[in-house]
């Protein structure tokens, strides 16, 4: 038995029980994994997985107890590999960030930027996801680290950072008889438009359906995306009235949409980095969080990674201050 079969194994299952998906994600061959994944059911004297013809049909349940167990083993020998790696003052590596499409579009540029200043040869890997799946795809071990937004109740997770704060807002084109009342609309006045937003607002327990409801309103929505470019782009295509974060949102977007607020309409948003508490974070994936996060001492981040210290975090500021911050800054 070893550890190229125990990923192997794991790979598949998180694959959908797809070997060819699973080796893409491998970089391996399929013939490749099924010939490891036969060596490991011929070891332990039972199949992982049921067939049908040539392909998985499901889990045995003895296959699920080895997956369970291969997913603890390899979690501890990245554990391993990365303690190892930060007392070598090893500064290359791969940073895995599982997040929105807005997070990844509009938050997280600078923070990377700013990583890659200090650690030229990390490699950090992207995967925008829907909100749903992001605590997901932590869980399984394929990422170092999820941002995630909540309006209201931190996640429900191991370990949860606030960085900023955030509100929503109200986009319409110029003509729009939105754009007449020069104010934050009601939401009955809201409920008479078919609305264009975040793919998430499907959820029974958005925060903008719970807003609706509570309201008494119907939430129609129009169209849902996960990217914010493409409800701005369905806005200008007059398929209903937007909401979207207000980091979305630039100058440029201001020229033929009116952009009208929705802080006392909608609750105010936390964006949270979250980590697994099990897992042994690398030197810069701690550097990033500082970056996204100035307002958490980074001695006080360290202590509370390693479990040397209750999480017990400053409120974050909210977006529109780490902007203004940000522009006195260049500024200056």
């Amino acid at each position: 038995m070893t550890l190229t079969q125990l990923r192997y194994i794991v790979a598949i299952a998180d694959a959908g029980l797809n070997i060819t998906l699973a080796a893409e994600r491998l970089h391996a061959t399929q013939p490749g994994v099924s010939r490891q994944l036969k060596q490991l059911e011929d070891e332990l004297g039972f199949q992982v997985f049921l067939r049908k013809g040539k392909s998985l049909d499901s889990i045995t349940a003895a296959g699920a107890q080895v997956i369970a167990r291969a997913r603890v083993i390899l979690a501890e020998a990245a554990n391993i590999r990365a303690l190892a790696a930060n007392l070598r003052s090893d500064v290359d590596g791969e940073l895995v960030i599982v997040t929105t499409h807005t997070q990844a579009r509009f938050v997280l540029p600078g923070a990377v930027a700013a990583l890659k200043q200090r650690f030229a040869n990390v490699s950090v890997r992207l995967e925008p996801h829907g909100d749903t799946e992001l605590m997901d795809l932590l869980g399984k071990g394929m990422a170092d680290l999820a941002i995630v937004s909540t309006a209201g109740t931190p996640p429900n997770a191991d370990l949860a950072i606030p960085i900023y704060r955030w509100d929503r807002r109200i986009l319409v084109p110029q003509s729009h008889p939105l754009a007449a009342l020069g104010r934050a609309p009601r939401i009955d006045e809201l409920a008479r438009y078919a609305l264009v937003s975040y793919e998430s607002s499907l959820a029974a327990e958005s925060s903008l359906r719970r807003a609706f409801d509570a309201a008494g309103c119907e939430l129609r929505l129009a169209v849902t995306a996960r990217d914010a470019d493409l409800i701005k782009t369905y806005v200008r295509a007059g398929l209903g009235v937007g909401v979207l974060a207000e980091m979305a949102l630039g100058e440029d977007d201001r020229g033929d949409l009116c952009v009208l607020p929705a802080d006392r309409l909608l609750p105010t948003c936390t964006t949270w980095v979250v980590l697994k508490r099990d897992r042994v974070q690398r030197d810069y994936a701690l550097d990033l969080i500082a970056a996204l996060a100035p307002h958490i001492d980074r001695r006080d981040l360290v202590r509370v990674v390693q479990g040397a210290a209750a999480a017990e975090w400053p409120e974050p500021p909210h977006w529109r201050a780490t902007t203004r911050a940000a522009a006195t800054m260049r500024a200056a």
